[in-house]
């Protein structure tokens, strides 16, 4: 069976449950790691499994004033 290396970002995007236009915004900040090709920008498949490997950030408790 035949694993891909890498995806586009239109795919990247896709597997993110993200729109299109966010992933290439996220590429081009730097939060989703990504290598140029030519002419051609691609997401490596081991970054996409490390952005869905990482703990969700929920909401943090809010502490009232004198609490610790």
């Amino acid at each position: 069976m035949y694993t891909k290396l890498t995806y586009t970002v239109t795919e990247a995007a896709d597997l993110l449950g993200i729109s299109r236009s966010s992933a290439y915004e996220c590429v081009r900040r730097g939060e989703i790691p990504s290598l140029t090709l030519g002419r051609r920008v691609v997401v490596p498949r081991r970054a996409r499994e490390t952005l869905l490997a990482v703990e969700p950030s929920g909401p943090k408790p809010i502490r009232r004033e004198g609490e610790r």
